[in-house]
């Protein structure tokens, strides 16, 4: 049996779990360009700031990637359950 942590006993609200989410494909975008969200200090400012770009609208894409899925297998779901009826 898993430990109770805040986390589980009291989910995150979805703009948290979002939140999470997002920032998780931007440190993904970082890694695969060989950096971190700590290396990008030791960068000079324009091109730190490139990169975040970059990984924002990658995690941006995803995102709305991840919701387009979410509500179409919403929507099929839905469609399945109208026709049982």
């Amino acid at each position: 049996m898993p430990t109770e942590t805040p986390e589980n006993v009291f989910p995150a609200p979805e703009h948290d779990i979002r939140a999470l989410l997002e920032k998780g494909l931007i440190d993904e975008y970082l890694k695969d360009k060989g950096y971190d969200r700590g290396s990008l200090k030791k960068l000079p400012e324009d091109e730190a700031h490139r990169l975040m770009t970059e990984a924002s609208i990658y995690a941006s894409g995803k995102l709305a990637e991840i919701e387009t899925k979410a509500r179409y297998k919403q929507n099929l779901k839905d469609i399945g359950s109208s026709l049982e009826s």
